[in-house]
């Protein structure tokens, strides 16, 4: 089985960061023979603080995707929040990322699938993998043609997350592809004085653990100077790393 690679900065930053990274992955590709679809959030809705940066907004971000596409040849892949995204976003990226928040949110969802594309459901924090049948259902009846999930932690409270990895079992019998994110189930939500802190040290454990359990595929965020990242700086992977990372896990 072909394994699902996912990878790229938390938010859209500048163009020279895209660029950096696109680079990488192609290299990357080319190297190993991977098909490493890029990854970047035009908004990050969903941040901690009000003052917490956001991203360069839809308009600007999709056309900064789609510069990525066209000189690179990388497939895409965002996050969505409203359902009125949906539809522009469907026709720049490959693939719709529904963040685990919101992965009950029926238009969401439902605007999703009607694009087309393959949407990638993240697992909430606040549920069960077998709770995820009901997402993928929504999804599914609206007509979308290819359903993922992805594991991404439970949180307990208190600043952390746990990763139950028998989630990644129970998931693979809603659906073919279950990718482990490897980024965000580091973190330490709201843990760092108004921003989520984390300990990126883990991240290759993490992908190695998931690997064991029977995931067909992985999440990176990943970033040349993750300390200086505008979002998730103390999660993301340092660029450098990510090759030697891949090559294990392709073993």
């Amino acid at each position: 089985m072909k394994h699902t690679f996912i990878a790229g900065p938390c938010v859209i930053e500048s163009a020279e960061l895209l660029d950096i990274v696109a680079a990488k992955l192609v290299e990357i590709n080319q190297k190993q023979g991977t098909d490493i679809i890029f990854k970047a959030s035009f908004d990050k809705a969903n941040r901690t603080s009000l003052h917490s940066f956001r991203g360069p907004g839809i308009d600007r971000g999709l056309q900064m995707l789609s510069d990525v596409k066209d000189k690179y040849g990388l497939r895409l892949l965002t996050d969505i929040h409203e359902a009125w995204q949906a539809k522009a976003a469907g026709e720049v990226v490959d693939v719709l990322q529904i963040p685990a928040f919101l992965c009950r949110q029926t238009d969401l969802l439902l605007a999703a699938a009607k694009t087309g594309r393959t949407v990638n459901i993240k697992k909430a924090q606040f549920l069960s993998g077998s709770d995820m049948r009901y997402p993928v259902e929504k999804a599914r009846e609206a007509g979308a043609k290819e359903v993922w999930l992805t594991e991404r932690g439970n949180m307990m409270g208190y600043n952390n997350l746990v990763v139950d990895f028998r989630n990644i079992p129970d998931m693979l019998e809603i659906v073919d592809n279950v990718i482990m994110d490897c980024t965000h189930s580091v973190q330490r939500p709201g843990g760092a004085n108004g921003k989520t802190g984390g300990d990126r040290r883990f991240v290759p454990q993490m992908a190695l653990a998931a690997k064991a359990f029977g995931a067909t595929g992985w999440f990176f965020e990943v970033h040349p100077t993750p300390d200086l990242g505008l979002s998730d700086a103390a999660n993301m992977l340092e660029l450098d790393k990510l090759d030697a990372l891949i090559e294990q896990l392709r073993k």
